[in-house]
């Protein structure tokens, strides 16, 4: 089964003050000087001897990049205002006068010019009652600091993401062809892809990526900006993976959901390479926006998808950040990663409760490339895909890779649940909403079975399918009250 771990995070409420606040004389709330020895006193007298110190997870032991002085910090589930409050000034304070001590010795410090470059000192991050942290640039006596703090579930230390693409190959549209079939493809320039032209309609779909080229003609209009998390960087794709993740989503020629709105978060630079802190961040804004959706009772609007085509070591923090979106009602897809290794391995592909996609190929292989294992939950066309480019309003390329296989399944996600029957429909599911967890489970045993070659034991071998534009009465006919556990229970049984 996929990674999970032990931590649930409960949610406080966040007092309006902000993180990047100036030297800190006194606490008006605890009527307490802010300096060393009163901290200190009051930390401990008053919140108890420290037993324990919260452990610092890294996936460096897999090789994957550290980023040096950057951590992720968790907190625990029961919370205290009054120790939340005086845990953020303190972090700060102490934070601060670190800084000016070492500026002092050290004015070209290397350090001293990351911090500079991060924005805030503390980047907050809260995701519905379920997780909530915040990351930052930290020496390392700030971090004893925090982690002696009792709050403190664990901190992680922060690492290097990447689009998970893996080549740019010439023109061989196939992949819309191939999962409106139950049978292989025999090779062709073109194929047809059988659907529902309805498909997409009042579902937002939420590219997490290097944005998107809103531009672009094959967006008609539907493709907009929502948010750009890496300090410095611009709201424009300069890099393209996050348009053509976004047209095999939603765009008129190359996407599953033709009429979906596509919304840009961007987490990942020009490179294609981002860290995980930014990642969760976007994560973050994509569950808030989907909660302020449902809240506006928007007519039409049927729910959010969400799209990752990236990957790192693993990350208990992302993978929890994951599943508490997934919980707040975000159908999310990830890619596997290209490694030809255990998809285990590596975050967000070993979140628990989002839909882990595997690559096939036109010849219905699995992709040379594609990661495997118990963590994968489906396979989608993933090498040789043409879709949307950044460069010019008609720009396509094919590129391949599980970045390519994700979008896939969550263009599918989309155009499922634009589809869902309405209230007059004996297929209308238990209060209008399909959940999470109910749609994976019917993707899944809807899925096109044991038909790929190269797959491992372990894995399952599942090739996603759409229907073929047909009566979707058999998709929907299964449509259960499912909750966390048989979603868990689904995926155990699959492998």
């Amino acid at each position: 089964m996929k990674l999970s771990f032990v931590f649930f995070i409960f949610s406080f409420t966040v007092l309006s003050y902000s993180l990047t606040i100036p030297t800190l004389y006194r606490n008006d709330d605890t009527d307490l000087l802010i300096n060393k020895d009163s901290a200190h006193k009051f930390f401990f007298n008053k919140f108890n001897k420290i037993d324990k110190v919260a452990p610092i997870y890294s996936s460096e032991l897999k090789g994957r990049e550290i980023i040096p002085n950057s951590y992720i910090v968790v907190f625990k589930k029961t919370l205290d205002q009054e120790r939340l409050r005086f845990h953020k000034n303190q972090v700060l304070e102490r934070q601060l006068i670190e800084i000016d001590i070492l500026e002092k010795k050290d004015p070209g410090n290397e350090f001293i010019a990351q911090v500079k470059g991060s924005g805030d000192l503390l980047k907050e991050f809260k995701i519905g009652d379920l997780v909530h942290g915040y990351s930052g640039i930290f020496l390392p006596q700030t971090l004893e600091f925090i982690r002696h703090d009792p709050l403190i579930a664990f901190v992680e230390k922060d690492s290097k993401v990447y689009a998970n693409e893996f080549a740019i190959e010439k023109d061989s549209p196939w992949g819309l062809a191939r999962i409106s079939s139950r049978k292989s493809l025999d090779y062709a320039d073109t194929y047809d892809y059988l659907y529902d032209d309805e498909g997409g309609k009042g579902v937002t779909a939420y590219v997490i990526d290097t944005g998107i080229y809103i531009e672009h003609n094959q967006f008609e209009g539907r493709a907009k900006w929502g948010k750009t998390i890496p300090a410095g960087n611009q709201d424009k794709d300069d890099h393209g993976h996050g348009t053509h993740c976004a047209g095999t989503i939603a765009s008129k020629d190359y996407g599953i959901a033709k009429n979906a709105e596509v919304v840009a978060v961007k987490v990942l630079s020009s490179d294609g390479s981002g860290s995980m802190s930014d990642v969760i961040k976007g994560v973050e804004f994509v569950a808030n926006a989907h909660t302020k959706a449902v809240k506006e009772g928007k007519k039409g609007f049927k729910g959010s998808t969400a799209n990752m085509s990236l990957g790192g070591g693993n990350s208990p923090a992302l993978d929890m950040a994951v599943n508490a979106a997934v919980k707040a009602g975000i159908h999310f897809g990830v890619a596997a990663g290209n490694e030809n290794d255990d998809a285990c391995y590596s975050s967000p592909a070993s979140a628990e409760l989002a839909i882990t996609v595997g690559a096939s190929s036109v010849y219905d292989y699995r992709a040379y490339f594609s990661n495997y294992g118990k963590c994968v939950d489906v396979f989608a066309p993933g090498l040789n895909i043409l879709s949307t480019y950044i460069g010019y309003p008609e720009a396509t390329t094919s590129m391949s890779g599980t970045s390519m296989a994700s979008p896939h399944i969550v263009g599918l996600l989309t155009y499922f649940l634009s589809l869902h029957p309405d209230s007059d429909s004996e297929f209308f599911a238990s209060g209008g909403v399909v959940t999470p967890a109910q749609l994976k489970k019917q993707v899944l045993a809807f899925a096109t079975k044991d038909t790929l070659a190269s797959v491992p034991e372990d894995t399952p071998n599942l090739l996603i399918f759409n229907g073929a534009g047909q009566d979707l009465s058999p998709f929907w006919g299964n449509i259960t009250d499912s909750n966390t556990d048989e979603q868990v229970q689904v995926h155990k049984d699959m492998n």
